[in-house]
């Protein structure tokens, strides 16, 4: 942050007045009091950077009223960093017992948070906790400001946070722009895929038939949604199965599961994104799921209701962006395995992935005799954990290619093993030994098991976090590199969707390929902003359509 840009505080003392004072009285500007904290940031100098408590539960306001803000500093969202960063996570990260700690008081509870309802712009949580008083909230700031200083890489830690915080502007505002969504496009691709729906509750014709043709294979009346049903009905036929997860069920020699397959994949569109869930979720047009940065461990983004990051491919058709305008849709080219070359900081890796070509392709010819596939498994099993059968073959090639890359993950893997704290590049803290359950889903559909806690499984968990959290990192600035230029070109262009390597700008058509360019900028300048100067290159294959359907 630039020793010049001036820096406010912004509070609410709970009887519906808002304070606002400079951090720097001798820069210029007075206290401010007011009912409409936009009034205060109108008041500022241009270019602020706004110390609040939560963006979550300030920005949506101020969007509502016109005003946008270009930079801020989340005490709460601080406060969980530097937390986690001290070993400390799971402590309370509110304000108030951020306060309550500084000065020595009963530290409260965090509210529990609460469950996004349909059609709202609410803040995280609910209820709101006790206001924090203006001159609290400096001191908070100041306090948190020496943490900072005293962690491990105070440059990439003030980084972290000041890119997290800039991710929660972008949230609200996509949050309130709303991802563009044509109900009635939705509606008939319900009936062309599902069949018209029956008076009162039953399910469409089409689950119907295929719900007959099931039980009609097993001689009995089987209830396809219910697993347990499936289990017996096999069972009675001669069949033994442990689970009716598609791959276990799809090679089977039986009548019953081609409708069943068919059925199953039919039914989780059905309550997934079926006829509730438009009515729920979609309305004027845009479908709000409420994003929130860092809702992992790993620092990837999730949506508090929903389900906006699991979209299916057929399910998008109903995406289309407004007459006149596009949808720039881009995706970061194997991302993970760049930000294992930078973070590694191999010689050889980076080269390679400084390099124009597909990454896995180029992996291929060092040593694993041109096979794309056999590369890119050595790099994911490296990064995953992969290391029997195969694997571990082919993780002994990539090692004698790129030594340092993979050791830099066995190191990782080896700290969690012993139970020590392992940091992404920025400085993002993994939890400690305990709290290692969370699963988070790695490329292709493969799910690594961190649900126990025991020492191997907590290895492969933190092998992994220092690469998936790092380029969560690198994320972070992309996203926010990209907010900042497009308003600097005073575009109309507006982020709408992100996921984990993909972000979707709703934008005229006439500003289409000027964003296409922005977001490969803010591609390179985050990667030199996260990780230096590095010959690692970030490319996006990006598309842009009128409709999601037709990006990939």
């Amino acid at each position: 942050m630039s020793e010049h840009t001036p820096r406010w505080a912004l509070a609410e003392d709970g009887d519906g007045r808002w304070h606002a004072t400079p951090l720097d009285p001798t820069a210029g500007g007075a206290r401010i009091t007011t009912t409409d904290p936009a009034e205060a940031i109108r008041a500022a100098p241009a270019g602020t950077r706004w110390i609040w408590r939560s963006t979550a539960a300030v920005y949506p306001r101020l969007l509502a009223a016109g005003t946008r803000v270009e930079r801020c500093h989340d005490i709460e969202d601080a406060e969980l960093l530097l937390l986690a960063h001290e070993g400390r996570l799971g402590e309370p990260r509110s304000a108030a017992a951020a306060w309550a700690r500084l000065t020595n008081a009963p530290v409260p509870p965090d509210p529990p948070q609460r469950a996004a309802e349909p059609g709202t712009q609410n803040s995280l949580f609910d209820p709101q906790p006790a206001p924090v008083p203006l001159d609290a909230l400096v001191a908070i700031h100041a306090d948190q400001a020496k943490r900072l200083e005293a962690t491990a890489h105070p440059d990439r830690m003030r980084l972290l946070v000041a890119s997290e915080s800039a991710a929660f502007l972008v949230a609200a505002e996509m949050n309130r722009a709303g991802l563009p969504w044509r109900a009635d496009v939705h509606r008939a691709l319900l009936t062309e895929l599902l069949g018209e729906r029956y008076a009162g509750r039953g399910q469409p014709r089409r689950l119907a038939e295929l719900a007959d043709a099931v039980s009609s294979a097993f001689g009995r009346r089987v209830r396809p949604e219910l697993p347990a049903d499936v289990i017996k009905a096999f069972a009675e036929a001669g069949i033994k199965l442990k689970s009716t997860r598609r791959w276990e069920i799809q090679e089977l020699d039986h009548p019953a599961v081609a409708p069943l397959v068919e059925f199953k994949k039919l039914y989780r569109i059905y309550t997934a994104h079926g006829w509730s869930w438009l009515a729920d979720w979609v309305h004027d047009g845009r479908f709000r799921p409420e994003f929130i940065p860092g809702g992992t461990y790993t620092g990837r983004w999730v949506t508090n209701g929903g389900g906006a990051l699991q979209i299916p491919k057929v399910i998008r058709r109903a995406v289309v962006a407004d007459p006149g305008w596009r949808l720039v849709v881009a995706d970061a080219d194997q991302m993970e395995p760049r930000v294992l070359a930078a973070i590694s900081r191999d010689p050889a890796f980076m080269e390679v992935a400084g390099r124009p070509e597909d990454l896995y392709t180029s992996i291929s010819r060092q040593g694993f005799s041109g096979d794309r596939d056999m590369a890119k498994l050595a790099v994911l099993g490296a990064v995953y954990g992969q290391t029997s059968g195969d694997g571990l073959k082919n993780l002994a090639a990539l090692r004698r290619r790129f030594p340092r890359a993979v050791a830099y993950v066995d190191d990782a893997a080896k700290a969690g093993e012993e139970g020590r704290l392992v940091r992404t590049w920025l400085g993002r803290t993994c939890p400690p030994p305990a709290d290692a359950g969370e699963a988070e889903e790695a490329p292709d559909g493969w799910v690594p098991s961190y649900a126990s806690t025991d020492a191997r499984a907590r290895g492969r968990f933190t092998r992994n976090f220092v690469v998936q959290g790092s380029a969560a990192d690198w994320a972070l600035l992309l996203l926010a590199a990209l907010r900042q230029s497009i308003a600097a070109a005073g575009m109309r262009a507006e982020l709408v969707f992100f996921q984990h390597d993909e972000v979707i700008v709703h934008c005229p058509q006439e500003e289409a390929q000027a964003v296409v360019a922005a977001i490969r900028a803010a591609g390179e300048l985050a990667g030199r902003i996260t990780f230096g100067e590095t010959p690692v290159r970030f490319p996006f294959t990006t598309a842009v359509v009128e409709c999601y359907a037709d990006a990939k």
